[in-house]
């Protein structure tokens, strides 16, 4: 009997499942590049036909507005791009700020949730059940009345120090720029990279050998000595812009909002709330025999949680913390209820002088899809470096 093959399927042919998986993704792509078209070109021929301007030229023009809040000098002449980028970095400003501040009030939080102590665990629920049911909006309307309507006038402000707090918000000494200063900042980067070095040294020393060392104090004196080396070593700039108690406000020195106060309190208390529950979740991931093996070898329950359980836990953390970050950065939009001003605001005061709206809203969504693409390739790579690797 003679042996017969059936027809061998060739990489074109539609009976080959991956070429029919080419040719729908295909189309689908054009499916999408065509409703972008269609919307688009409609767009523009409806405010053509209206008259509406359209395109990106006024980026060019004076903004003819005063930003109440900027890192770096700007007035009413400068140009609508630069009123943008203002808004870029305040909302930035916050965004990293809230983020940092976030992860350590809610690491704080979610490992509070086992203390053996009944008071600590009590407050850590109750702040959880609190700040996470309340609405974000709410939360920055109340931060925002607190410190506008709860804090004394300029000439009766609280003082520690050389440092006010009152309506008009907190104001603290200012160092005045020196090339020290840079050299100083130089030197703090140069010491954090030694001190993760020294963390990872001090962490396959201890697998190997089973001796601790100090994970925090060490690294943190690296950190300060390098930064203080390299303020020294530039001849240790000490000049600093003192604020003083004026007649109607408070002169000198640096200054932060009640705007900017209100939105990074509100931020940063309402998702510590979800960190601390995506903590206490991770935790709850990892065996309960892992830590009865750590015990068993003489480690203390801070030991425990900080060189067994956490680093397995994280990667059951990382993945939500993620999306954490990015409902921070893009609630940050709801700044503009109490009148900081972030990008949002200033894409509407753009868009009330110039009658540009796509574009402004086009810039806005640009903004927060790049930051949160950021955000999420980051995570994505410390997830990968973080992940348990098998053996």
């Amino acid at each position: 009997m003679s042996n017969t093959s059936s027809p061998k399927k060739t990489a074109w042919s539609w009976r080959s499942q991956a070429f029919r998986g080419i040719i729908y993704q295909l189309l689908a792509i054009g499916a999408v590049v065509l409703a972008i078209w269609f919307l688009a070109s409609n767009t523009m021929h409806n405010m053509q036909v209206r008259g509406i301007q359209s395109g990106f030229d006024f980026l060019g023009d004076p903004a003819g507005f005063d930003i109440g809040e900027s890192l770096y000098p700007f007035d009413s002449s400068s140009p609508y791009w630069n009123a943008f980028l203002v808004g870029v970095l305040n909302t930035l400003r916050v965004a990293i700020l809230g983020i940092i501040l976030t992860t350590l009030i809610g690491t704080l939080i979610g490992v509070g949730r086992f203390s053996r102590n009944a008071l600590v665990r009590g407050l850590c629920y109750g702040y959880v059940e609190l700040f996470r049911n309340v609405p974000i909006l709410l939360q920055l309307l109340m931060w925002y009345l607190l410190l506008t309507d709860a804090l004394p006038f300029v000439t009766e402000a609280l003082q520690v120090g050389h440092i006010f707090l009152a309506k008009g918000g907190l104001v603290f000494p200012k160092p005045i720029w020196e090339i020290g200063h840079l050299f100083g900042a130089l030197g703090l980067v140069a010491g954090a990279i030694l001190g993760v070095a020294y963390r990872r040294w001090g962490y396959r020393k201890f697998e190997q050998t089973g001796q601790l060392r100090s994970m925090f104090w060490v690294p943190v004196g690296i950190f300060v000595v390098a930064g203080v080396l390299g303020w020294a070593a530039a001849g240790a700039p000490a000049d600093f812009d003192f604020p003083a108690k004026g007649d109607f406000s408070i002169e000198g020195g640096g200054a932060l909002t009640p705007e900017f106060l209100a939105v990074l309190l509100g931020l940063t208390l309402y998702t510590a709330a979800f960190v601390a529950e995506v903590v206490r979740s991770g935790i709850q991931s990892v065996a309960h025999g892992q830590n009865e093996a750590a015990a068993a070898l003489g480690l203390n329950p801070g030991h425990v949680m900080r060189l067994v359980t956490l680093p397995q836990a994280l990667r059951v953390i990382i993945p939500p913390l993620t999306n954490q970050y990015l409902n921070l950065t893009k609630n940050s939009s709801l700044a503009v209820a109490i009148g900081y001003p972030d990008v949002v605001s200033i894409a509407n005061t753009s868009l009330n002088q110039t009658g540009r709206a796509v574009e402004a809203i086009a810039i806005v969504m640009l903004v927060y899809l790049t930051t949160s693409l950021a955000t999420s390739l980051f995570m994505n790579w410390y997830n990968a470096r973080s992940a348990i690797k098998e053996r």
